[in-house]
């Protein structure tokens, strides 16, 4: 099985990231492939920059990754209640290419944060919208308390409940 994981985050730090890389390890006997959203960084999607650059290679190459895994993972950072504006704008680009961003993938989604909130919100937004755009939601979890519950050092989950749950996540995959 191959297995794309990435953070809905362009932060080079981003805690969401972190997860994302433990959730894909987690998935027994699959090659796992971590992307960087700042990898596919474009100009602000606007019908006027659509018309001067058509379908941008970075989109494209996006969305070629997706179609050569047979399972997506995504780690939602919450801004504002909603996506980042990194991860919604390449969203935009790429869903101006195929309404069906995530091409009948298998998906967990799940989304942290530092706050008690677990970005929750904008993970129940990603859970509603995924299948409007060929998304196979198998699974979500939301983490509170990021540096609480993560062990940085090790990149695991240190709490054994929510390791516990989000093992049980990433089994549907299989499912």
């Amino acid at each position: 099985m191959k297995v794309l994981a990435f953070a809905a985050s362009s932060s080079k730090p981003s805690i969401n990231k972190q997860l994302a890389r433990y959730a894909a390890e987690i998935v027994e006997d699959a090659s796992v492939e971590v992307l960087d959203l700042n990898d596919y960084e474009l100009p602000l999607f606007s019908i006027d920059k659509e018309a001067e650059l058509g379908q941008p290679e970075l989109a494209q190459a996006f969305l070629a990754k997706i179609a050569e895994s047979d399972a997506v993972i995504i780690s939602f950072a919450e801004h504002n209640g909603t996506y980042s504006a990194a991860y919604k704008n390449l969203f935009d680009w790429c869903s101006r290419i195929t309404k069906k961003v995530y091409q009948q993938k298998a998906m967990v989604l799940l989304a942290t944060s530092p706050g008690p909130g677990g970005a929750a919100r904008v993970l129940e937004i990603a859970k509603t919208s995924a299948p409007h755009f060929d998304g196979v939601v198998k699974a979500s979890l939301s983490i509170p308390h990021f540096h609480d519950n993560f062990d940085v050092e090790l990149g695991r989950i240190k709490n054994s409940e929510i390791n516990e749950q989000l093992i049980h996540a990433m089994q549907a995959l299989l499912a």
